[in-house]
Parts: C-alpha cells; structure tokens; sequence
C-alpha cells in the first residue's frame, strides 16, 4: 500500500501574468497553506532564488511549498514536494521514493485515471470556473469537477476561478471535503491590502 502524504487545503499557484511578487503573495497564506511554483520561463538561477526565498517563509508560516518539472530537481532544490505535468506521471514512483509529496493537475477523464494509477497525494482539477489564466477554455462546473474528483481516487483541490466564497459553496455541496487553489483571488488580495494601507497612510 502507498502511504500518502496529507496535503493543505488552501494553495497558491504561481503564474508569471501576476503583477506582485510571489513571496509577498506567500505572506498573506494562512499559516499550513501551500504553494505550487511553476514559472517555467525563469532561468534556472532566478526560478531557484525564488524557491529559496519561498521557503524561507514557508518554514516561518508553516507552509507547503512544491516544485513543477522533475523529481530530483525538487529534492536538489529543498522543495518539500514535486507538481507533476501528465507527461510526467510516470515519475510519481521516483518522487515517493525521494520521500517527496506528489500532486497532478487534471483536466479531464483520462488524465484522472492517469493520475490515480500514480498514486500521488492530491490533484489539482481545474478550471472549475472561467479563468483568466485559461482565456476562452470551457469551465468544468461543479458536478463535472465532482465525477473527475471521485475518478481520481486522491485528495481533489479545486482550481481555477476560485475565492474563499467558492471554495465554501462548493464544500457545502460535496462529501469529500475539496481543497482549493487559486492565482488571481490571491493577487486581488494584495491589491486591497495595498490600497487600504495607502488610505490609512492619507494624513486627515
């Protein structure tokens, strides 16, 4: 039996289209959080700098922090799991054996089935509602987003579209208590801190 590893509920996603900074995103994660970093167009010496500076304020925050692309790269690098892409799900089995916590996204029937054959810890299903990071692409819906959840056979954590408010709506209607993820709600959340801060600084 492959022992999985318990995965927070509430993520981070990184994407490069954001306009604050990841760490300061990072900051404002309930503590037991997680992150995802992609950032794939980074070279390798500035997309390790960010890694590095993630980590140290997940280790204050308490905090999950996952590396896309490859098993070992995640290890050499101090990440305390690895994020999948399906091409690579047949490094699931490497990745365990790195003692490293294994997530895949999932979009669809076959790629559900692909991941529960590599027996990760949690996928990320997505969109389940219109996103900007995915301009034009079909939202999944709730029912929908539901059957690939139950298909995959693993911890289910919504992206795509989703605010604490939605998050909310979609544990009340399902029995399977879903995580969820998100890029955009996190930077909106930045942005009101800032502008709040920036009122209270206005001398009156």
């Amino acid at each position: 039996m492959v022992r999985r590893h318990p995965l927070p509920n509430i993520w981070l996603f990184s994407d490069e289209r954001l306009a604050v900074e990841m760490a300061v995103l990072a900051a404002l994660l309930p503590p037991g959080s997680g992150i995802v970093l992609r950032n794939d167009s980074f070279a390798p010496g500035a997309r390790w700098r960010l890694l590095r500076r993630l980590m140290r304020t997940a280790r204050v925050r308490g905090l999950v922090v996952l590396l896309a692309g490859a098993p070992a790269l995640a290890r050499r690098w101090g990440a305390d799991g690895v994020h999948l892409r399906q091409h690579d799900a047949g490094r699931a089995a490497q990745a365990r054996r790195l003692g490293l916590r294994v997530t895949m996204p999932v979009h669809d029937g076959q790629e559900a089935r692909r991941a529960r054959r590599a027996l990760g810890d949690g996928v990320f299903i997505s969109p389940l509602h219109p996103t900007r990071s995915h301009p034009g692409a079909s939202a999944l819906g709730r029912a929908e987003w539901l059957r690939l959840a139950r298909l995959s056979g693993t911890q289910a954590i919504a992206l795509g579209g989703m605010t604490p408010a939605r998050a909310r709506a979609l544990n009340r209607t399902s029995r399977i208590n879903p995580g969820w993820a998100a890029i955009d709600a996190w930077g909106e959340k930045a942005a009101k801190r800032r502008a709040c801060q920036k009122r209270n600084a206005v001398p009156t």
